[in-house]
């Protein structure tokens, strides 16, 4: 009886043992692979610490080149300040000179003027030179088209051979005569007196017949009022400057034609 009540108790206790023993196996092998797991986590967060030692590495050695390159960049900055600075001394000196240059050909053509004024010969000597410029700036005649230029000009009038004239200076370039008068000072009654004669002046060239005259009233020194004067009248006004004589007229004159 003994015998037979014990039998099912052994049965359930080897089944008890061998189901203790698959499960210590199962979490053997649970624990095995977590284990296992766990041993690849440490790996891979060794390397990624390795990784971002790395990273940390490099973003230290940007950011020092960074640095370098902003002084590199500061450095730059300050030498183009200093570049800077010398090429304004530069052009103030190269100002300064062109000032001290100007001022010497002005006084250099001022002492020609007087000195060829002193002489007689302020016509041939500032006026005559200074012509193929001014008739190029005024009616657009380039140098090579003058035709003819002549100083102190005396001519008779081919109609009336006791009529004398003496022009200063005339010039014949494409389809205009300049008649130039030069006097050492200049007023107005001077200046109407030679626009009155300047109709007249084309009897005396018959060889330019077919031409526009244009006439052009020279002097030293020359007043604004004058210079307003002489435009009033439809004539050029040359007047002493940088370039010997320069026409004072306005930009938008335009000469008449006589």
């Amino acid at each position: 009886m003994v015998d037979a009540a014990l039998e099912p108790r052994v049965t359930s206790l080897e089944e008890m043992m061998a189901q203790l023993v698959r499960t210590v196996d199962r979490v053997d092998r649970q624990v095995e692979r977590t284990s296992r797991e766990l041993r690849l986590l440490q790996i891979e967060m060794r390397e990624f610490k390795d990784e971002m030692q790395a990273f940390k590495d490099e973003m230290r050695a940007f950011k020092d080149e960074m640095q370098a390159f902003k002084d590199e960049m500061l450095a730059f900055k300050d030498d183009m300040l200093g570049f800077k600075d010398e090429m304004r001394m530069f052009k103030d000196e190269m100002l300064a000179f062109k000032e001290e240059s100007r001022q010497s050909r002005i006084e250099m053509n001022r002492k020609w003027g007087e000195l060829s004024h002193k002489l007689g010969t302020m016509a041939e000597d500032l006026v005559a030179p200074s012509i193929p410029r001014i008739l190029q700036q005024v009616v657009g005649c380039p140098a090579e088209g003058i035709q003819s230029m002549a100083v102190r000009v005396r001519r008779q009038h081919p109609a009336e051979p006791g009529r004398m004239r003496e022009f200063d200076v005339v010039a014949a370039c494409a389809d205009y005569v300049l008649i130039n008068e030069t006097k050492s000072r200049l007023d107005p009654a001077l200046i109407q007196d030679f626009a009155d004669r300047m109709p007249t002046a084309r009897e005396f060239f018959p060889e330019y017949a077919a031409k526009k005259f244009i006439g052009a009233i020279a002097s030293l020194y020359v007043d604004k009022s004058l210079v307003q004067c002489g435009e009033n009248l439809g004539l050029i006004v040359l007047g002493f400057g940088t370039d010997v004589m320069q026409v004072l007229n306005s930009p938008t004159f335009v000469p008449k034609i006589f």
